[in-house]
């Protein structure tokens, strides 16, 4: 049995709203959705599996429509979804009343149920959420049938207030592989068989590192999965090193030039490193203006000579503190210290 397991794709959302990529990035997401719906397609997927927060938030009818066209596109795929935490099913939601595709099985329950695929002698566990928030570890020491199907769980959460899962008790459990959701960063907590696909496109600042989906096969020799990046952007954190010689102005261009390096069309937070001459201070909120920076920190210490402080301020506060931190040794805690501690005396004294 072939598949692909996804979740987390948030249709719907526009990650960054307030800068001038905002609309690539909501368009992105449905881009990358339909690059999975594709693959899908091409590699004769048996099943694709969507394990949660497909919709960022209540989706419209027209939503609904759009995301099922995609599924026709792929008639011969069984499309398996739960709802997360996001899309969670209310009273009123379109969901309950609308007509998939025939090849899309939505697990709506709030309790664990099941489908089976007599085709692929598969048969796929799950259940969606119906509250923001689900604290009960609902999977605890589940129980199912022994057979001889493929047995397939999908579930969304895994942290206190979204499901807490017992890692130790699924992997006694008798799945053949366990697709999870609502950790937006792709990891395999049992290699091959317990894995969280990770959100398709990055939509948090902190969601760094690559994104993507799980392609799989299940034969008799057991489970093999291969986790593919595909997002067309990503979260970057990078620190850019500064000197005593440096500028606002070259600074800038250090900047620019990293970006350049990691590819300007990912969303970089810069964080400014090292030491700056003492009468520099950088102007953060003009820097982030230039390229895709989401900010810019400033955690550079300013390079004093403290020779020549110690001897100006002989038998004051600040001497006193220079003479006992200063021949600490380079880039330890109490180097470090002895630089705050001096910025803050000096800003005090003045």
């Amino acid at each position: 049995m072939k598949f692909i397991h996804t979740g987390d794709i948030h249709w719907g959302m526009t990650p960054d709203a307030d800068k001038p990529w905002g609309s690539e990035r909501a368009q992105a997401i449905k881009d990358t959705f339909k690059k999975i719906i594709a693959q899908a397609g091409k590699m004769q997927a048996d099943c694709l599996f969507i394990s949660g927060d497909l919709f960022h938030r209540q989706p419209l009818v027209r939503d609904l429509k759009e995301v099922n066209y995609l599924f026709t596109t792929i008639p011969n795929v069984k499309v398996i979804l739960i709802a997360g935490n996001h899309d969670r099913i209310r009273d009123n939601s379109a969901l309950l009343s609308f007509a998939w595709s025939p090849n899309v099985t939505f697990l709506m329950e709030p309790t664990l149920r099941s489908v089976y695929f007599e085709d692929i002698n598969t048969e796929v566990y799950g259940f969606s959420y119906h509250t923001i928030e689900i604290k009960k570890p609902l999977l605890e020491d589940i129980q199912v049938p022994l057979n001889n199907r493929i047995q397939i769980l999908m579930a969304h959460g895994g942290d206190a207030s979204h499901l807490p899962l017992n890692f130790n008790s699924l992997e006694l459990s008798p799945f053949s592989y366990i697709a999870l959701g609502h950790i937006h960063r792709p990891q395999a907590l049992m290699k091959d068989r317990i894995i969280y696909a990770g959100a398709l496109e990055p939509i948090d600042r902190n969601d760094v590192g690559p994104h993507g989906y799980v392609k799989g096969e299940i034969t008799e020799a057991g489970v093999h999965t291969q986790w593919i990046p595909c997002a067309m952007r990503s979260y970057i954190h990078l620190e850019v090193p500064v000197n005593t010689e440096d500028t606002m102005g070259s600074v800038r261009k250090k900047i620019l030039e990293a970006v350049k390096d990691y590819g300007a069309e990912n969303m970089y937070k810069i964080i400014l490193t090292g030491y700056r001459d003492p009468d520099l201070r950088f102007d953060t909120e003009r820097m982030d203006r230039d390229g895709n920076l989401l900010e810019v920190i400033d955690e550079t210490a300013p390079q004093y000579d403290m020779e020549e402080l110690l001897q100006e301020n002989e038998g004051n506060l600040l001497g006193e503190y220079i003479r006992r931190f200063k021949d600490c040794e380079k880039d330890s805690r109490e180097y470090q210290a002895l630089y705050e501690g001096v910025e803050v005396l000096l800003k005090n004294k003045g």
